[in-house]
């Protein structure tokens, strides 16, 4: 059968496969459409097993709010590389990502990965991807805020931070400015309650252990712990550190001239705490030229 550049054109918009992998597929199953589709999608899942193993710690953040701004939802979508986190294609997969999670409602990846993805799941169009572009695309995270005495407000720096801030008593641009400090202070709790006490108890050790070292005496010692604790939950909640703004005034206070209150926030950043590998290229070479 002949296949025609109408067949390819037609296999290429449904799988989103190159030229050549779509004429292949499609003289390999003298012509139809169906069972080429089905095998290109199954050589994509295979390359995704191969590359799955591939450390993707590049990528991008996308946030999505609902229409009432009660409802915001958070995803990390990575890549291997920063060239790849540019690419058309991956910035498509990558915001209607977010969109089907907050169009289904739904609070975890797993979820995600089964839901609808324009006529098939989001796994499937992850597959067809990496198939397409050659590099491991992974949904790392989702993270859904929902508020109902108050609003939800998102802030992204570039492609690499992303924040959504749910808060009361606030109106859109305090939001908005609360979300663009955690992005630049990256605080850990929302204020000293939050802190878990083995948190504050380990730290207090450290410090004592420090102050003792001055041989000061014991008073003294413990007047130094008590400063340098104020100090450390200053740095590490939201409440206690400096407006980004206003350095001369804190979170609490700006917060609290306001009339507002924060109840929750997520703060992701691209690859953070993903381990990443160091390429030893003479021994890649090495491998390869002992055959293995």
């Amino acid at each position: 059968m002949s296949i025609t550049a109408a067949m390819v054109k037609e296999l290429r918009e449904i799988t989103g496969a190159g030229m050549m992998e779509c004429k292949k597929a499609l003289v390999e199953t003298e012509g139809n459409i169906e069972v080429a589709v089905e095998n290109l999608r199954k050589s994509g899942a295979a390359q995704a097993a191969k590359k799955s193993g591939r450390v993707a710690a590049d990528g991008i953040i996308k946030v999505a709010t609902s229409a009432d701004n009660k409802t915001a939802y958070i995803a990390e979508i990575n890549s291997e590389t920063d060239f790849v986190a540019k690419d058309d294609n991956f910035l498509e997969f990558a915001e209607g990502v977010v969109q089907a999670a907050m169009k289904n409602d739904i609070s975890s990846v797993d979820d995600l990965m089964a839901c609808d993805f324009g006529g098939k799941t989001v796994e499937e169009a992850r597959t067809d991807l990496i198939a397409k572009i050659g590099e491991n695309i992974q949904v790392r995270r989702l993270q859904k805020v929902v508020i109902d005495g108050g609003q939800v407000g998102t802030y992204l720096h570039g492609k690499n931070i992303g924040v959504v801030v749910a808060a009361t008593g606030a109106d859109d641009d305090l939001v908005k400015d609360i979300a663009m400090h955690i992005a630049a202070s990256n605080p850990e709790f929302i204020d000293a309650d939050q802190v878990p006490p083995e948190n504050l108890e380990k730290e207090k050790e450290i410090l004592i252990a420090q102050a003792q070292d001055s041989g000061k005496p014991a008073e003294i010692i413990e007047k130094m712990v008590e400063g340098r604790m104020r100090k450390y939950l200053a740095d590490i909640t939201l409440k206690g550190q400096a407006f980004v703004k206003d350095p001369d005034m804190t979170v609490a206070k700006l917060l609290k001239n306001n009339s507002a209150d924060v109840v929750e926030f997520v703060r992701f950043e691209v690859g953070e705490g993903i381990e990443k590998g160091e390429d030893n290229f003479v021994e890649e070479v090495m491998s390869q030229a002992r055959g293995k």
